[in-house]
């Protein structure tokens, strides 16, 4: 049959029922806001700059994983003054979206004065009819949270350190001999290397997965943070970031999931990445610095850390070298002042490390009025020779990017490859001094010989001090809290080509500050060393020269920098030449030692012999602050052992001298503990030989037990036996030579 307009018609089509079909394929249209959220906070704009402006809330809410286009963002617009209102309306697609949007976004710094408020738009006509009737909250039951400091309230006093072996990580607890156990162990704990916070409040340890923390006393994971394929850790010096990198750049798959904890796609291609260890949340992310004019086919190192902190956390700088420093405020991760410094041929910089003094008077300013302008942070960088520019060095003050001070330098080493640097820049622990390592050329040339210029940064004009060695420098480090510091130094011919088998000759020299001639001054000279390692202590005074990486020489030695002063200290009237408190405590031998490390309280060395440098006799030693050996360990497959760091003392100075003041009561007080702790010794074996006779004495009369019933059952008599036995009596008589003395008679 024909239908109207020319088609054919099947008459079974109408007897056919299509209702189940159609309501199983139907689509529901939403008419509800279910998807839509209000976007407040945002700032108030004119027409030109409309699109730059849903650019960037686009890009905001993609990097928390919320991804939107700038279709889907409605503007509401004041007419009357041809300006937007200061808020938007966002369309999520659906419910869900919207729900994610709202939790992730809510409170984001858009920028340095606007933050994001959001509310969902069906929020609006739920608070409207808001039931008003009160109605008593459950109280949930109260659960403490276990402290993450809580190893500092030991009642020994003891230090913790960590042991990896093979697949097994262990947690030691560090003290007297009777004190030291194992605090907490397991397998399989990570699959890299493991890593203490600066403070010691965290525990880290890496998997293909990501890094996650530990802590307290049960060792409950803290913080997970997901960076695939993770190779490197660094944390802030205060512990409120942590910056990832691994070798594979970032990939966000299809099924990955969306949050500030995660990867967007727009982190794709990077390798770096910041978190904020309280709350999980991804901060930023950065490719990997390369050099400027780098070949792509050539490798070279990675300098680590990629990023640099400030000592109070709020800044992170990282350097493109050859061209700019591009310093970030914390916590938004912007660039401050929305530019980088552009330094023409910079290489390195480093931040300038807080002092115990200037923690205190932070303090002090966040007690009173915001008026009381703060301490600026400080950061020195340098430069090579650029055309006919001289190399050098600047101090500058930070956030008012003010130059303090500059230095040029000149005949500096060239080198072709950029990642070789010629200056190294140390900075003094407190803060009050700046060593550059310059290694210099001379006129011909021909060869290589050092100078330290050396910044006193807590004086007027920033002084500069040079000390010129004829030598290579190969290690340089400050005394903790001192004024003194140690270098290595070498003239050996085969320093720059070291062979297996090859043991390069080092000179050990400890230098100091005059104060009377405002020089730095040489104290002693240790020559014809095989050490190349230098570790202070960390209270400074006692230091250790270690001869680390060698397959022919392990030695140690021990040295007291201020040996004559306890002389001083009991009274006595000693005239102290320049130098003469340098004395040689102890001297010892670790075979193939590849790690030294000072304990917290400067009183233990641990060194190790990882499995990472080499297979022949791995394992960990720890000494006293003399040399004598107190413990060594030799374990197949052991890679690493690391001191638990301790945050800084929460006594005044006041408190510290009143405890200086009575440490002889102090020291009293140990002395009975350790003597009580000699008699439960004591006592303790006295009790094991007293058990062990009686033991003795039950299995004899259960055997004169036996034998008696063997013999009744025998029919033999035991009288006589008996008395004979109890006349018996055994004497026996032992000689001892007590003392033995030779006298020879002189005629």
């Amino acid at each position: 049959m024909a239908s109207l307009n020319g088609t054919s018609h099947n008459p079974i089509d109408d007897e056919l029922d299509f209702s189940e079909i159609e309501a199983k394929y139907s689509v529901d249209f939403d008419d509800g806001f279910d998807s839509v959220i209000v976007v407040d906070g945002v700032p108030v704009i004119d027409r030109s700059k409309l699109d730059k402006l849903l650019a960037k809330i686009a890009k905001e809410f993609s990097r928390r994983g919320a991804v939107i286009k700038s279709d889907d963002i409605f503007v509401p617009w004041d007419d009357n003054a041809g300006k937007t209102k200061g808020f938007v309306f966002i369309d999520l697609g659906n419910p869900d979206a919207a729900a994610f949007a709202a939790s992730a976004m809510n409170g984001h710094p858009f920028d340095a004065k606007h933050t994001f408020r959001i509310n969902r738009f069906t929020d609006i006509e739920r608070y409207a009819n808001i039931d008003e009737t009160y109605v008593e909250p459950t109280v949930e039951e109260y659960r403490p949270k276990e402290h993450l400091r809580a190893w500092l309230a030991d009642s020994q006093g003891r230090d913790q350190y960590v042991t990896y072996r093979g697949d097994d990580v262990e947690i030691h607890w560090h003290g007297k001999p009777s004190q030291c156990e194992v605090a907490y162990a397991k397998k399989n704990w990570t699959e890299l290397y493991a890593s203490w916070s600066p403070l010691g409040t965290y525990f880290a340890t890496l998997f293909r997965q990501g890094v996650r923390l530990w802590g307290g006393p049960s060792w409950e994971p803290q913080h997970r943070f997901a960076h695939p394929l993770v190779k490197l850790m660094d944390f802030s010096p205060c512990e409120n970031y942590l910056v990832t990198w691994s070798h594979d750049p970032i990939s966000v798959p299809a099924n990955l999931p969306q949050g500030p904890e995660f990867f967007s796609p727009e982190d794709e291609g990077n390798n770096i990445a910041v978190w904020d260890i309280k709350s999980g949340q991804l901060l930023r992310t950065f490719p990997t610095t390369t050099y400027e004019n780098e070949d792509p086919a050539m490798k070279k190192q990675m300098q680590w850390p990629a990023l640099k902190w400030s000592s109070d956390d709020k800044f992170v700088a990282r350097v493109t070298p050859g061209q700019q420093i591009s310093v970030y405020e914390l916590p938004t991760m912007g660039l401050h002042d929305k530019k980088s410094l552009k330094i023409e041929g910079v290489v390195d910089f480093e931040w300038c490390p807080h002092g115990d003094k200037d923690k205190e008077d932070t303090e002090k300013v966040t007690k009173v009025e915001k008026g009381v302008k703060k301490k600026e942070n400080m950061l020195a960088y340098w430069t090579p020779e650029v055309a006919n520019q001289p190399a050098r060095v600047t101090l500058i003050s930070f956030p008012s990017r003010t130059v303090l001070r500059q230095k040029n330098l000149f005949n500096v080493t060239e080198a072709g490859d950029p990642s070789m640097l010629q200056c190294k820049l140390h900075w003094q622990n407190q803060g009050d001094f700046l060593c550059v390592k310059v290694d210099r050329h001379t006129k011909t040339k021909k060869s290589i010989f050092c100078n330290l210029e050396i910044f006193r940064v807590r004086e007027k004009d920033y002084p500069v001090e040079v000390v010129e060695l004829k030598d290579t420098v190969t290690d340089f480090s400050w005394e903790p809290k001192g004024e003194r510091f140690a270098i290595v130094s070498s003239n050996d011919p085969n320093l720059g080509n070291p062979g297996p088998g090859i043991t390069i000759k080092t000179d050990i020299g400890f230098y100091q500050l005059d104060r009377a001639k405002n020089d730095f001054k040489l104290l002693r000279t240790l020559a014809s060393r095989t050490s190349n390692t230098i570790r202070w202590s960390p209270r400074g005074r006692h230091v250790v020269l270690a001869t680390v990486g060698s397959s022919t020489k392990s030695e140690l030695e021990f040295w007291d920098l201020d040996f004559s002063t306890e002389e001083r200290r009991e009274g006595q009237n000693v005239k102290e030449e320049w130098g003469s408190g340098i004395q040689q405590l102890g001297s010892a031998d670790h075979y193939g030692v590849t790690d030294v490390e000072w304990d917290p309280s400067g009183r233990y060395l641990a060194t190790s012999a990882s499995a990472w440098r080499h297979t022949l006799e791995n394992g960990y030693a720890i000494w006293d602050f003399r040399g004598q050996e107190l413990e060594k360990h030799i374990l197949d497959r052991f890679k690493q052992f690391i001191w638990r760091p301790r945050p800084r003392s929460i006594l005044t100075k006041e408190q510290q001298r009143l405890i200086r003041k009575n440490l002889r009561e102090y020291s009293r007080a140990f002395d009975e503990e350790d003597a009580a702790e000699e008699s439960n010794v004591s006592a303790e074996l006295i009790a094991h030989r007293k058990r062990l006779l009686d033991e003795w004495n039950a299995w004899r009369a259960r055997c004169k037990r036996d034998i008696a019933e063997e013999k009744r059952s025998r029919g033999q008599k035991l009288n006589g036996e008996h008395q004979e036995e109890a006349k018996e009596e055994i004497e026996e008589w032992i000689d001892e030579v007590i003392e033995q003395i030779e006298e020879e008679v002189v005629e």
